[in-house]
């Protein structure tokens, strides 16, 4: 990351105040390890804000995702259908375990995956012998997926969903908080998310027995005895307290950063959307985005890395929409299903910098240089 003087980011944290007074409780006390009295009260945190029964507190969302899929029984050699549009950790964990990713294309309305081409996915690999142990459901950039559709068709078949709302905490569908309508959802708190633990993540679950269980695999999967003792395989994911301490801090401003981060989405709204060629993506009946980061499709006239470079330029920093994962190197050989709208969506859209943190004088900045170059002939 370009640390120059005046440059404005895409997504920083931003601190809220009592932050510092959950850490230094956790310092005063000696609570500087993988347990304390911050981690039960963040998981409590996290249940409050979310409505979810039970949460566990972990040092990143990909262990959360890892876990869950874990949880599910997934194993090597099985298949697992994931979205395409998307950032690398929605599919890795897949390959952790020796599975097989099978992308799904996005639609239009919300850029998460189509329920129809989830459907055709799961007919075809039905019809070769191979049925699907698990749905890794996305809602990118903040925005919910078609929910309703797309859990339709994973209980008509019988798998079972992790929604991956690494990006969406504070998002909702149909009223409820995304993450929690699937069999388990993960959430991320790494540094650029709306809110963050410094790096972070947690499982979320209404299963008592999966949330005891994903608790039990993040801590060495350590025996009850007065011993060490290990009789299955376990990971070291255990967010630290001090993290955690972070954490609820930052939680205690939730609803203001989600409001803090739509205003930022109006604002470029209104100054930009009289430019012929640009769209925004816009919330359905059904869906309240945090809108962690504004997104636009860029005019055809104008290619996001040209666009990217000029703002570069003023110290800006932007980024191009995610490169769809089945044409990522990494997963080149494993199967897909859609009709390349994502691919679309990367060759035009573009991310502004959306931090909750952003002053009026900074964002005038962003539209005057965007307009700049979107205007220019």
């Amino acid at each position: 990351m370009n640390y120059r003087p005046g440059r404005i980011f895409l997504s920083v944290p931003h601190m809220g105040g009592h932050e510092k007074n959950y850490v230094q409780k956790a310092l005063e006390d000696n609570w500087v390890a993988t347990n304390g009295p911050n981690l039960p009260g963040f998981e409590h945190d996290i249940c409050q804000h979310t409505n979810a029964r039970h949460a566990v507190a972990l040092n990143t969302g990909t262990a959360a995702l890892h876990l869950a899929l874990h949880l599910l029984g997934v194993k090597a050699g099985d298949e697992v259908l994931c979205s395409t549009f998307t950032f690398v950790a929605s599919a890795s964990p897949i390959m952790y375990l020796g599975a097989v990713p099978v992308f799904v294309e996005s639609e239009e309305r919300t850029w998460n995956m189509c329920p129809e081409t989830l459907r055709d996915a799961i007919a075809a690999r039905l019809k070769a012998g191979r049925r699907p142990a698990a749905i890794v459901l996305v809602h990118l950039y903040g925005m919910p997926a078609e929910l309703s559709q797309l859990m339709a068709v994973a209980d008509e078949f019988g798998i079972p969903v992790v929604e991956d709302a690494a990006e969406s905490l504070g998002s909702r569908y149909s009223g409820h908080q995304v993450g929690t309508i699937g069999r388990m959802g993960v959430f991320s708190f790494d540094g650029n998310k709306i809110i963050t633990t410094s790096g972070g993540g947690a499982l979320v679950t209404e299963d008592q027995q999966l949330a005891e269980q994903a608790l039990f695999l993040a801590t060495h999967a350590r025996d009850a005895a007065p011993f060490y003792q290990h009789s299955q395989m376990g990971y070291n994911y255990r967010m630290s307290n001090i993290s955690a301490g972070i954490g609820r801090g930052q939680l205690e401003m939730l609803e203001k950063r989600v409001k803090q981060r739509r205003e930022v989405f109006t604002y470029y709204k209104n100054q930009l959307q009289h430019i012929e060629g640009l769209a925004f993506l816009q919330e359905l009946k059904t869906c309240f985005s945090n809108r962690w980061l504004t997104t636009v499709l860029l005019p055809e006239s104008h290619h996001p890395e040209q666009v990217r470079l000029a703002l570069e330029e003023a110290n800006i920093e932007t980024r191009p929409l995610y490169k769809p994962l089945h044409l990522q190197p990494l997963f080149a050989a494993y199967p897909y299903y859609g009709n390349s709208m994502s691919a679309g969506l990367f060759e035009r859209g573009l991310c502004l910098p959306s931090s909750s943190s952003l002053t009026e004088e900074e964002l005038e900045k962003v539209v005057k240089h965007l307009r700049r170059v979107l205007e220019s002939v």
